[in-house]
């Protein structure tokens, strides 16, 4: 996942989507957490961009589960 992903960017992914980057977001941060731990972590910051990325996918997918907003529709051409 690339730092500084933008909501309106995740907006637009379909829920599948969302949750794998959901998974490769968290599993990012265990591999941080335990670099961080290990004293091997070079980029602190790095930790607090990825909680930020995840905190913003739980909002789009609590987003669409209220209904706030909709998932994108696929459009076949």
């Amino acid at each position: 996942m690339a730092a500084g992903t933008k909501a309106s960017e995740l907006r637009e992914l379909p829920e599948e989507e969302l949750i794998s980057l959901l998974r490769d977001a968290k599993a990012e941060l265990f591999n941080l957490r335990v670099q961080s731990a290990t004293g091997q972590l070079d980029n602190n910051r790095r930790l607090q961009v990825i909680r930020r990325e995840i905190a913003r996918i739980y909002t789009i997918m609590r987003e669409r589960e209220l209904g706030l907003s909709a998932a994108p529709t696929e459009v076949t051409a």
